[in-house]
Parts: C-alpha cells; sequence; structure tokens
C-alpha cells in the first residue's frame, strides 16, 4: 500500500516561500523529521535548457543507441565538450558534458536524450546517488539557483499526536516548478506546492483522519503518495 498525500490548499509565489512554509508545517507539527531528499529533474523545456547553459558548467546525460540519436553523439563527440562514462551498455550511453553557451542550437534534445544537473553543484557532485539526502543548508543553495528548474524535496517525519510507527511513510512533500500527479511528480512550469503525507498504518486509521482533520491545516483531498 502507499502512502497518502494531501496537498496544502495555499499559493505559493515562488520557490523561496514554498519551501519555508514546508520547514514551518513541520516545526509546528512534526516531532522527529530527517534530512531532506532533494530530486532534481530532467531538463525538458527550451527554458531550462537555455538556463543550465548559462549557469552550470556540466551535466549528466543519457542517450539510447537509436539510429536518430547517433548524430547528436556525433556531434557532441566533434565538440570535444563530452566524456563518456569508463562502461557503457550496448542500447545506451551515459556520462558527463560540458555546458557552453554555444550549445544551443542542439536543441531540442532527440527523443530517447536526457540531461539531468544531478551530480552538477550545488545539487549533488560526481558519485552523487539518486538516494542522497543534503543539508538545509545545502537545499537553501539549490533553491536559490533554481530558475525555471524542476524540483522536488522529500521529508521523513513523524506526526506529533500520532503513534510513531517505524516506516509509517509520514513526511512533507515540497514540488517547485513541478506538481503531484498520482504516485509521481511531474514538470509544471512556475507551479509551488507543499504536500503533506500520512503512511499507509495511519492514513485511514481514525487517528490519522483525526490528525488530518485537527492539524488546522488547509488540506486538499487525499491522492495516492509513493
Amino acid at each position: 500500500m502507499s502512502s497518502t498525500l494531501y496537498r496544502v490548499r495555499e499559493s505559493f509565489p515562488d520557490a523561496v516561500s514554498a519551501l519555508a512554509r514546508a520547514r514551518a508545517i513541520m516545526h509546528d507539527l512534526a516531532g522527529w523529521t530527517a534530512p531532506p531528499w532533494p530530486q532534481v529533474n530532467d531538463i525538458t523545456t527550451a527554458e531550462q535548457y537555455a538556463y543550465a547553459l548559462d549557469t552550470f558548467d556540466t551535466a549528466r546525460f543519457g542517450a539510447d543507441r537509436e539510429c536518430h540519436v547517433e548524430p547528436f553523439l556525433d556531434e557532441v563527440r566533434r565538440r570535444g565538450v563530452v566524456t563518456f562514462d569508463a562502461e557503457q551498455l550496448t542500447s545506451y550511453s551515459s556520462g558527463d558534458v560540458r555546458l557552453r553557451p554555444d550549445l544551443a542550437g542542439l536543441w531540442p534534445l532527440p527523443e530517447g536524450v536526457s540531461l539531468v544537473l544531478a551530480t552538477t553543484p550545488p545539487f549533488g557532485a560526481p558519485g552523487s546517488e539518486p538516494e542522497d539526502t543534503c543539508t538545509e543548508k545545502e537545499l537553501d543553495r539549490m533553491v536559490s539557483v533554481l530558475g525555471p528548474l524542476s524540483l522536488n524535496v522529500e521529508w521523513d517525519c513523524t506526526w506529533r499526536d500520532l503513534p510513531d510507527t517505524p516506516g509509517k511513510g509520514c513526511g512533507v512533500l515540497l514540488c517547485l516548478n513541478s506538481v503531484w500527479v498520482p504516485q509521481h511528480v511531474e514538470p509544471s512550469p512556475g507551479e509551488f506546492g507543499v504536500w503533506i503525507s500520512l503512511g499507509p498504518r495511519v492514513a485511514l486509521t481514525p487517528e490519522g483522519q483525526n490528525w488530518v482533520r485537527d492539524c488546522g491545516l488547509p488540506l486538499g483531498e487525499p491522492e495516492d503518495g509513493w
């Protein structure tokens, strides 16, 4: 069973205010809170691509080895901006690309090519893993340079006045330039939102329903979580 998410029905003008609201909710209602788990999403729009070229030095890329992708791989090789990983799959190429403004003409990227800043400071570092958490100060730096990029952040926590059940899936989800749809995040430029989560062990219990009713937050309808 998945957790249950409730969107906080409040509007946020920018990423900084949404982050501040998420932290305020945890300060007021959470008992124990884990470090934030940030996930910067793939670059999917021309605005994000142009911003990345102008702002950051490197990005990770992945590419299916399909006929229509080969001209793109040949071009980045020709320009000398790509370092392929030492180990390559027969059906997939991956590596690091140096970002420069003169790569603007490569947009739109071919279908099957992805570009992400997950190992680019401040979002990560070479060798970063998708499950890595960060400090709150590191998260502040990510948000300060977010621009049009899409980022979602999860905090595991315990909610005061609910049974402290290990692994119960309670927490807070922050979506920046993105939105939660059933069981995953989708990019949504200019949209900022906060969700609270109740795990499957407590979401449908009388205690869980009473907590949702009495927590003082303007919550939306329940949604399937992670």
